[in-house]
């Protein structure tokens, strides 16, 4: 049940991000090469030992794929006893002057399966929803949010981070 309804958010989401290329004649977006550093709090636990949510940091990077609404992204998730290392492919809709909200998917690799970071803590299949908008001259702020599907050992509970922070246009 748990998983149809997030199941159901995503696809909900999805399907407006997806229809922003109507918008897309209209506004410009970005298509900034960034990489940043800011806030990760994860806000789950598996329900067992040493998994509880942790609060860290996290360090991400975009390149925006030329003549495409795709973007490779690379983030870092670090808190706890371990780091989720993640490389990510999104979809990328302008929604505002220098502003695009992304979703996409990927996978996590943590560095000390077992061990807590702020996205669970084993390997697991990554979806991502999230804004960025370039602020000020070569500044982007972005703001995400990970789920981690099946991303507990011992446990078949989902995990979820939200990432905030700022960025430096390449």
């Amino acid at each position: 049940m748990k998983l149809t309804k997030l199941t159901a958010s995503v696809l909900a989401a999805a399907s407006i991000i997806l229809s922003g290329g109507i918008a897309s004649a209209q506004t410009a977006g970005t298509n900034a090469n960034y990489i940043g550093a800011g806030i990760a709090a994860g806000a789950t636990s598996g329900g067992q030992g040493n998994d509880g949510a942790q609060f860290g940091g996290n360090v991400q990077g975009r390149y925006a794929v030329p003549n495409a609404p795709v973007s490779l992204r690379g983030s870092v998730l670090y808190g706890g006893d371990a780091a989720a290392i993640m490389p990510i492919v999104t979809y990328d809709a302008p929604i505002a002057k220098n502003t695009n909200v992304y979703f996409g998917g990927g996978y996590s690799f943590i560095t000390d399966e077992g061990q807590n970071s702020p996205l669970g803590n084993r390997n697991a299949p990554v979806v991502t929803l999230g804004v960025e908008s370039e602020v000020a001259n070569n500044v982007i702020a972005y703001g995400d949010t990970k789920w981690g599907i099946d991303a507990y050992r011992n446990s078949d509970a989902d995990a979820v981070s939200f990432q905030a922070g700022l960025g430096y246009r390449f």
